[in-house]
C-alpha cells in the first residue's frame, strides 16, 4: 500500500469518527442493570404464580381422579348387586316355570298310563271296536311323542328325575308319605315312588313322594 492510499484511508476513518455519536452508541450497548434485575424479578414472580397455578390444577385433577375412582368402585359394586339380583330373579322365575312343566308332565304321564292299560269292552263296543282300538293307538302315540318332548325340554334345562326305588330314604330329596312293612327289606328302603321328584342343576326342584319300608 502506497502513501496516497494510506492517507485516503486515514481521512475516511476520521470522517467516520466525526459523523458517529460514539457516546450514544456506547450508552445503548451497555445493559441497564436495574431494568435487568427488575425484569428477572418479574419473571421469577410469574414463574412462581404459574407454579402455584399448576400445583392447584394438579391437586384439583388429583381430587377429581379420587372422586372418579370412588364413584367407579361404587358403580361396579352396584352393578354386581344388580346383576346378582337379576340372576336370582331369573333363577326363581325359571324354577317356577319348570315346576309348572313338571306338573303338566305328571298329568300327561298319568293319562298315558291310563291309555296303556285301557282296552275296549267287547260287549259295549262290538260295533266299533276296531275304530276304537285304532283311535286309542293313535292317541297313545301322540301322548308318547308329547311326553318325549317334555322330557327333552326338561333335560335341556338340566332337570332330571330323582332315582328312588330300592334306595335308602334321603330326606333331602324324598318325602315318605306312606309306610310299608316288609321283613325281607331293610329299614328305610324306598319301595314305591308315588310322585316323581326332580333335581334342577343339582338342587331339588321337587321332593319325591315315596313309600318307605319300616320294620
Amino acid at each position: 500500500m502506497n502513501d496516497t492510499q494510506k492517507s485516503r484511508l486515514l481521512e475516511e476513518f476520521q470522517s467516520y469518527l466525526e459523523q458517529t455519536d460514539l457516546a450514544h452508541t456506547l450508552s445503548a450497548e451497555q445493559p441497564d442493570l436495574t431494568t435487568l434485575l427488575s425484569e428477572m424479578a418479574g419473571l421469577k414472580s410469574e414463574v412462581k404464580a404459574e407454579s402455584r397455578h399448576f400445583k392447584t390444577t394438579l391437586d384439583t385433577l388429583n381430587d377429581a381422579l379420587k372422586i372418579l375412582q370412588t364413584d367407579n368402585k361404587a358403580l361396579v359394586e352396584e352393578l354386581a348387586i344388580h346383576s346378582e339380583r337379576l340372576q336370582q330373579m331369573r333363577s326363581e322365575t325359571l324354577r317356577t316355570v319348570l315346576l309348572d312343566i313338571v306338573d303338566i308332565y305328571d298329568r300327561l304321564t298319568v293319562g298315558f298310563g291310563v291309555l296303556q292299560n285301557y282296552h275296549p269292552v267287547s260287549s259295549l263296543f262290538s260295533h266299533s271296536k276296531k275304530q276304537d282300538v285304532r283311535f286309542i293307538k293313535s292317541f297313545k302315540k301322540g301322548q308318547s311323542m308329547t311326553l318325549k318332548r317334555f322330557e327333552q325340554l326338561l333335560q335341556r334345562h338340566n332337570v332330571h328325575a330323582i332315582d328312588c326305588i330300592g334306595k335308602l330314604l334321603d330326606p333331602r330329596m324324598m318325602s315318605a308319605v306312606e309306610i310299608s312293612h316288609d321283613p325281607k327289606l331293610d329299614n328305610g328302603i324306598v319301595i314305591e315312588e308315588l310322585r316323581k321328584g326332580f333335581l334342577f342343576e343339582e338342587n331339588v326342584l321337587r321332593l319325591a313322594e315315596v313309600k318307605v319300608n319300616k320294620l
